[in-house]
Parts: C-alpha cells; sequence; structure tokens
C-alpha cells in the first residue's frame, strides 16, 4: 500500500484539535480502501499557549499513528507545515487546517487523484457545493484564483487551499516556500510554473471552530506580493510585458487624440490637455522600459533555471526581442529626421504652436530608439552567455 503522511499545523487550537484528529482516524479504513495506509499523523503544535500540545500528546498515547511535533516558539503557519514535511515519511504528504473547516473525509479522493498520476492535488473550496466561507474571503479567493490563472497561463479555482496531497519527491521543485499563511498560494505559484501535474478535487468548507487568524486586508496584500514576486522568478513579462503595454497604449491613445485635434486645425493646448499629454507621455516611457525590462528579465531568469527561454507573454517565448536594434534604428534615424526638420522649419519663421508637437515627437523617437539599442544589446550579450551555459 502506498503511505501517507498527513501534517496539522495547531497554534491555540484546544477547541477542535481533538475532533479533526478523530475525523482523520475514523478515515483510515476507506483510506485502505484506495490501496494507502496512513503512516503517520503529525500534529506540529507551533508555540501553543493552550492545551493543544498536552490534548495532542494524550490522545498520541491511544493512538500511536498520532505524533506530535513542538515548536519552543510561535515560528508561523509556513514554518509548522514545513517541520512537518520535513519529517513525513510517506510516498504521500498531505495537509489541513486545525479548525475544522476541511473535509478530512475527503482524503481518499484526493489520494485517488494522485495515485491516479496527479503530483498535487489541491481540494477546491471555490468549487465545492457546500461553502459556509464569508463573502469577503470567498470574493479575495476568487480573485486571487483568477490572477493565479493569468499570470501562470493554467487554469486554478482555490489558490490558496489549506488542504492538499503532493508526491513527496516534488518538494525540492517546491522550495522555497515562506514561513506565514502565503505558504499556500506561494506553493500553487511555483507548483504551476513549474509544470507539476496539479488536479483540484471540489469539496464542502465549514465555518471554523474558534477565532480566525487571518486577516482580509494584511494575509491578502502578503498573498497578492508573494504571488507576484514568486511568478516573476519564473515569467517577468508575463507581469511587466502587460503593464508595459497599457502604459503604452495610453500613450498611443493621446497621440492619436492630438493627430485628430491637428487635422481639426487646432494648434494650442489648454491646461488639462498639456495634464494629459503629460500624463500619456510619462505613461508611455514607464510602459516602454516595463515591458523591455520584461524581456530581459525573462533571459536573466534562464540563467538560473538553466533552460531555454520557455514562457513569455502569451505562455509562448518571445520573439520580437529580436527586432528591438532594427526597431531601435528606424526610431532613432526617424527621430534625428524629424528634429531636423522641424528645427529648420522654425528657423525659417514658423511659429512655435505650429512646431511643439514635431518638437515633441521627435525627442520621444529618440529616446525610444536610443533604449531599443540598449537593449538590444544586453539581450544579445544575454543570449550569447546563454548558449555558451547550455553548451558546458
Amino acid at each position: 500500500m502506498t503511505q501517507l503522511s498527513l501534517v496539522i499545523p495547531a497554534y491555540n487550537e484546544e477547541n477542535g484539535i481533538l475532533d479533526i484528529i478523530q475525523r482523520i482516524l475514523d478515515v483510515q479504513d476507506d483510506l485502505k480502501k484506495v490501496d494507502v495506509t496512513l503512516t503517520e499523523l503529525l500534529v506540529v503544535d507551533d508555540g501553543s499557549k493552550d492545551k493543544t500540545a498536552k490534548l495532542t500528546q494524550e490522545i498520541s498515547v491511544k493512538h500511536p499513528v498520532v505524533r506530535l511535533v513542538e515548536h519552543p516558539q510561535n515560528k508561523g503557519y509556513g514554518a509548522a507545515l514545513k517541520t512537518g514535511f520535513e519529517m513525513a515519511k510517506g510516498d504521500l504528504v498531505g495537509f489541513l487546517d486545525a479548525d475544522g473547516t476541511y473535509p478530512p473525509e475527503y482524503f481518499p479522493q484526493l489520494c485517488t487523484a494522485a495515485l491516479q498520476g496527479a503530483d498535487l492535488v489541491i481540494g477546491s473550496r471555490m468549487s465545492g457545493s457546500d461553502s459556509q466561507m464569508p463573502t469577503t474571503r470567498y470574493i479575495g479567493n476568487r480573485f486571487f484564483a483568477t490572477l493565479l490563472s493569468y499570470i501562470s497561463g493554467r487554469h486554478v479555482t482555490d489558490s490558496a487551499s489549506g488542504m492538499r496531497i503532493f508526491k513527496r519527491n516534488i518538494l525540492k521543485q517546491l522550495y522555497p516556500l515562506p514561513d506565514g499563511l502565503n505558504l499556500t498560494p506561494v506553493m500553487s505559484t511555483r507548483a504551476l510554473h513549474e509544470s507539476i501535474n496539479i488536479i483540484e478535487v471540489p469539496i464542502p468548507y465549514s465555518e471554523r471552530v474558534g477565532n480566525s487568524k487571518l486577516s482580509v486586508v494584511r494575509d491578502g496584500s502578503i498573498f497578492l506580493q508573494s504571488m507576484l514576486w514568486t511568478a516573476m522568478m519564473y515569467n517577468p513579462v508575463r507581469i511587466l510585458g502587460f503593464a508595459g503595454l497599457a502604459g503604452i497604449a495610453v500613450a498611443l491613445l493621446a497621440v492619436i487624440l492630438v493627430v485628430l485635434a491637428r487635422l481639426q486645425g487646432i494648434t494650442t493646448i489648454t491646461g488639462w490637455g498639456l495634464a494629459g499629454l503629460f500624463g500619456a507621455t510619462v505613461a508611455g516611457g514607464v510602459g516602454a522600459n516595463l515591458f523591455f525590462l520584461g524581456v530581459v528579465f525573462n533571459y536573466l531568469v534562464t540563467f538560473f533555471h538553466n533552460t531555454p527561454i520557455r514562457q513569455g507573454l502569451w505562455g509562448t517565448p518571445l520573439r520580437i526581442e529580436k527586432r528591438f536594434g532594427l526597431l531601435g534604428t528606424i526610431s532613432l534615424i526617424a527621430g534625428l529626421l524629424l528634429g531636423a526638420v522641424t528645427t529648420s522649419l522654425g528657423l525659417n519663421g514658423w511659429a512655435l504652436t505650429r512646431l511643439w508637437l514635431y518638437f515633441v515627437s521627435s525627442t520621444l523617437l529618440i529616446l525610444a530608439g536610443t533604449q531599443l539599442i540598449i537593449f538590444w544589446i544586453i539581450i544579445q550579450i544575454l543570449d550569447e552567455l546563454k548558449k555558451r551555459q547550455l553548451t558546458l
């Protein structure tokens, strides 16, 4: 039979720890029906100040499969889980919270999915038919799942579920993992970008026993930051590239509006128009830099993963960076020519109200061309270094 190690991180859970342990013990017969045996149930007491450790110790005397692991002081949800992961001996490792929100009765279904080929099985609260999740947390979890699906290019319904089963041999692909409550979204983000085979199994979700330790605002912001930073370690252009394109789109919209105004004979600009033009220029400049940086960072990431570039803006490698040199040269020459012509017209008596748009356009073309050429040079160097690395 396949051996299963289950981990329960517990911090001041005296009101619910015995119930969740007993529910797990009661599911052992169902686990055996799918050829899985519960080798150990590791309860990691994370420096609790109540009777959590004492109650766990007492039940472990009657049920040797239960093992108490104690942190002398509170280290965090993720730290408690990682302690359990390191001590786990089973081929499959699973975990769930101690507060009774997740149903251990569904572990046989999760194990079945793992035995059928999944490397990581997530109990999805968002696709379950019976959920008692508070509305604010439901909206937050839906947002994070949608965001993670976008930045990874793979669909997921629950990015932060605290009930999972995974094959112990994939841990090295999932590490490093944080010590806090953000361990689960970071695990999901890494797994999706590591192309780990993930299956989600719908589960019901219940009201927790005792007071929640989750802060929607504080922990939500940590979840968001953790997911974005983790994704940046794999495919930065997926985030920076689209942010950059948004800024460039704002600039292009401003250009279209200015051109339409000129075609209608409008040569002056109001205070609000000037502010809008300034904002669009900044958005375009920042957007272009973000896009270029995203492309360059993708090259840098390949050095650490020691693989060819495998991802991009739309989930496939970009090719436009190969044209940066040509595009930069064209932009630089066009900017210089436009600047020269505009200067000549000014020296021949043309009014500034007629020429300011051309001067601005010339400046932007020169700056954009210079940036493109600089980034093209950087990419060529990185590309050659990467080729050399792959041949060693």
